[in-house]
Parts: C-alpha cells; structure tokens; sequence
C-alpha cells in the first residue's frame, strides 16, 4: 500500500485540531505548499493533492482543480494521475478474505459485506467531521464576535482614555496658571508689605526728628531763660552803679521782653501749626495703606514746615546772641556810680519769658 493512502486512511476519522481556524483555501495552499517541498517529483505531487483533497478536505478531485493548486506538467499529467488515484481507491476498497475452507462466493458475499460495513463507517464518520466542522465554525463565528466587541470597548475605553488625559492636562495648565498668579501675587504683597514697612519706618525717623527738633527748642528756650535771668542780675548790678543805666537797661529789657513776647507768641502759632500738623499726620497713619502718595506729599509739605521753623529757630537764636552781645556793650566806660535807686526802682519786677506748655506727642 502506498503512502498517501495509509495516511489520508489512518486520519480519515480524526478530527482536525482546534486551532486551526483558517479558511479551507488558506489551509488547503499551505498544505500544498507543504507537499510540494517535499514531494519534487510532478506525479507524485498530484498523487497527494489527490489524496489530500479527498481524504483531508472531503473534496473530489479533478483534473481542472489539481491543475489549478499544483501548476506543474501539463494538463495530461492530472488526468493520468487522477485516473490512477480513482483505480487504485476502487481496488484497495475491496476486500479479499482467504481462507483454505472457505468457497469463493461465501468469501466474496463476506468481502461485500466487510465492504458495506468499511462504507458506512466511512459515511459516518465524514458526517461527524462535518458536524465537527459546522461546531469549530459556530465557535470561531463566537470568537470572532467576541474579539469585534472586545475591540469595540478597547476602542471606546481609548477614547474615554485619551478624554481624561486631555481634560487632565488642561486641569495641569489650569493649575500651573493658578500657582504662577499665586506666586505674582504673593510678590506683589511681599513688595506692598515692605514698600508700607519702609514707609512707616521713615515716619518713624520723621517723628523722633520732630521729637529732637521739640526738645532742642525747649532746650533753646530754657537757655534764653537762663539768660535772661543772667542778663537780669547784670541789670541788677548795673542798676548799683548807675540809674541812668538803669533806665537804659530798663528801656532794653523792655524792648528785650517785647521781642521775647512776639518770638514767644510766634514759637506759639508755629508749635500750634505743628501740633495741628502732627495731629493731622497721626489721623493719616490708619489710611496710609490706601493713601500713600498723598501722605508722601504731606510729609515732605511737614518737612518743609519743620526746617522752616528750624530756620526761624535759629534766627531766632542769632537775634537773642545779637542782642545778649550788644546789651553789655551799650553801657559806657567812663560812667558815674549812680545813686543808690529808690525803693520804687527796686520794686520793677524781673521780666521773664513767657513759658508754654510742651505738648506730648
């Protein structure tokens, strides 16, 4: 017996893996494909493809058909060797029992019926490959549907993918543009904050200013009361000497006390407008955060003001040197010891400055 029908007849009844899901034409070119590397001779390439088709596929070959799959030869080798495959499976069905006893026709009704039982086995057996095929054909059908839904959610679990991603990333830049103008304006409040400390620390260096411009004019004043009273006592000791010196220095001090008068009222108005502005200032400080320029303009107008009154302090001051200097050189040298003044000359009462009362700030 030759090979392709031991073969073909031993997997007959075998039914085909289950994963070999391919189309029969792409099962049936890959097997062709198989025979011909290993079969290079022509005839015996059409004996398999002839074997294969019937045995393995459950197809009747033709002469046309294995032309068609081998391509090989001419179209007489086809036909010669389907005339064998058809010869050859018509006499290897039949079957011969030998026996030394046995008469020929017993032996043939017995090959017939052997033969009979061979067919319909057959028979069925290509109807349970059949149905085993419509089954594995049912399940790829299945799987194949199962694989078309899969893709279908893989698909739209892409999308509803790609959209969380796209709305995330605008959240990010969302978030970046929230920090980034988080970050400007906390700059802008550290600068607010420092440009308002730098702000309330000159105002600080502008009121112990005033404080030291206050207290140099106290000092001032005592000093001119100090000197007064010295002039005083010179006065005193003047009028000893001399009445007309006396009335000299009467008539000074009195003109003496009237400009102390009208530099003390106008240290008075200039103190009034300097606690009237300083008042004016501390009222300002709660709205310094939302006023800044003008305050700024009112602290250089209060500048202004205090080295004025400075000015005028120190005029002030040379005028009272001026005076001090030219009161002991108004007396002559050559002058006679007055007379011993009077009790009513005596009894002019010593004029001193006017104080005022120093306001706390």
């Amino acid at each position: 017996m030759k090979r392709f029908t031991l073969y073909y007849v031993q997997n007959l009844t075998e039914p085909e893996p289950m994963s070999d899901a391919l189309p029969d034409e792409t099962r049936l070119a890959a097997e062709i494909g198989r025979l011909k590397a290993e079969f290079p001779k022509t005839r015996e390439l059409y004996r398999e493809v002839c074997a294969l088709l019937f045995f393995r596929f459950g197809l009747t070959p033709t002469a046309n058909r294995l032309y068609q799959l081998v391509k090989r030869g001419s179209m007489s080798t086809p036909t010669a060797v389907l005339g064998e495959f058809w010869s050859e499976l018509r006499e290897k069905s039949r079957v011969r029992i030998d026996h030394p006893d046995l008469p020929a026709d017993l032996g043939a009704a017995a090959g017939e019926l052997v033969a009979t039982l061979w067919t319909r086995a057959t028979a069925s057996a290509g109807t349970a490959l059949d149905a085993l095929r419509d089954e594995v054909e049912a399940q790829r059908a299945e799987a194949q549907q199962a694989v078309a839904a899969a893709r279908a959610e893989l698909a739209r679990v892409e999308t509803a993918l790609e959209q969380r991603t796209a709305a995330l990333l605008a959240a990010q830049v969302e978030v970046r543009e929230l920090d980034k103008a988080q970050a400007e304006g906390h700059a802008q409040r550290q600068a607010l904050e420092a440009e308002l400390e730098r702000r309330n620390t000159a105002l600080a260096a502008r009121d112990r200013e005033m404080v030291e411009v206050r207290e140099g004019f106290s000092r001032d004043l005592a000093k001119l009361r100090e000197a007064a009273e010295r002039e005083e006592e010179r006065l005193r000791g003047s009028e000893k000497r001399a009445l007309l010196e006396i009335d000299r220095e009467r008539s000074a001090v009195t003109k003496l006390k009237k400009e102390l008068d009208e530099a003390t009222r106008r240290a008075d108005r200039k103190d009034a407008g300097h606690r009237q502005a300083s008042e004016t200032l501390q009222a300002q400080l709660g709205d310094v955060r939302h006023q800044a320029g003008v305050l700024q303009g009112r602290l250089d107008a209060g500048q202004a003001e205090n080295l004025r009154l400075h000015a005028e302090m120190m005029a002030l001051r040379e005028a009272e040197t001026r005076a001090r200097e030219t009161r002991p050189s108004s007396a002559p040298a050559g002058v006679r010891k007055a007379p011993r003044p009077t009790r009513s000359s005596r009894a002019v009462p010593a004029v001193k400055p006017a104080t005022r009362r120093k306001k706390t700030v």
